[in-house]
């Protein structure tokens, strides 16, 4: 489908629309253009952007460059290792984002007739088993795996209806969001089998370093953990630039600092080396709440039994409860 076909199906948002503001291009945009160009727009990476939508990345490069070209303007600054959204390309990002939430919401109308659409679901990098064949829940997962904050954004702009991510308080109060607890998720430590902490049973958390990237718009939600769990456990701090907070950047990271190293919870395929090893982590063990977000002002039946059905599963698994030893950060208020 071509650019032109989708461009009134999304609601007037008080911006200017995509004609009015895209110089003319001889060949018409389509769909998977938009999306290639979100993947990188949201990564801000053409490899991660490449890994995310399981294309090639010399394939991903040109096809961007292909964009540009029809659309005859410049979206995005990149040398070998930084990419930037120009001005241009941070307002073709809203819109196309809003042109492919549309064309979802189209072809969910065509497939379900009179039906009630399923509900939207995003999530960062933890489902709950089976959570797609619920038989009382209505839902589709998105396609798009992305951070915590964006995912939160989408929700409360209502590209999505739902999703599990992590959150800050702040943030469910500023963005008009409700979040109800899931699941706490023990982090780990990494380091090499020769580090004298590997003998241990556990490793206490003043001696672990936590990663910091470089890189806001993919590992906000991340640093902004890191750095408060740092302060409150004395662990210390490395910065890094390479996205490598996961996957084998991140297990290079801890083979060259040689010393027990926070693991994210973004899961990764990537097995970790052998030369490697985990431990639990204590004095604080180190929590990761999996929030189900929605919009407080959402009270839909459908998104009520939804959040109800889901709450009430994660409850039976023992999911919503605390450790009893000391961890961080508090859980007090905490629904378990």
């Amino acid at each position: 489908m071509c650019l032109s076909a989708v461009h009134d199906l999304y609601p007037n948002t008080g911006r200017p629309r995509l004609s009015p503001v895209i110089p003319a291009y001889n060949q018409p945009v389509e769909l998977r253009q938009l999306t290639y160009f979100v993947a990188v727009a949201e990564e801000l990476h053409f490899g991660r952007a490449a890994e995310r939508l399981r294309i090639a990345g010399p394939s991903l490069s040109q096809q961007i460059l292909n964009l540009e070209r029809e659309l005859g303007t410049r979206l995005l600054i990149r040398d070998r290792r930084h990419v930037e959204l120009t001005a241009a390309g941070s307002e073709f990002l809203t819109d196309a984002r809003e042109v492919l939430a549309a064309a979802a919401r189209a072809f969910d109308r065509a497939r379900n007739g009179d039906r009630q659409l399923p509900l939207r679901l995003g999530y960062v990098s933890w489902l709950p088993p089976g959570i797609a064949t619920m038989p009382s829940l209505r839902i589709r997962i998105d396609e798009w795996v992305l951070p915590s904050h964006t995912q939160a954004a989408r929700v409360a702009e209502g590209s999505l209806d739902l999703a599990i991510a992590w959150i800050e308080e702040a943030d469910v109060v500023r963005q008009g969001l409700a979040a109800e607890l899931l699941k706490y998720e023990r982090l780990q430590a990494v380091m090499p089998g020769t580090h004298h902490a590997a003998r241990l049973d556990s490793v206490p958390a003043a001696g672990l370093t936590v990663l910091v990237d470089v890189d806001e718009a993919s590992w906000d939600s991340w640093n902004r953990y890191a750095l408060a769990f740092a302060q409150a456990s004395g662990a210390s701090v490395t910065h890094i630039d390479d996205g490598g907070i996961t996957g084998p950047a991140f297990f290079e990271h801890v083979a060259r600092l040689r010393r027990p190293v926070l693991q994210s919870p973004k899961r990764h395929s990537e097995p970790m080396p052998p030369t490697l090893t985990r431990r639990p982590v204590t004095s604080p063990v180190p929590l990761w709440a999996w929030d189900l977000l929605h919009r407080a002002d959402d009270t839909r039946p459908v998104v009520t039994s939804a959040i109800r059905t889901l709450i009430d599963g994660a409850s039976a698994a023992g999911w919503r409860l605390p450790p009893t030893e000391t961890h961080w950060p508090p859980t007090i208020g905490k629904q378990a």
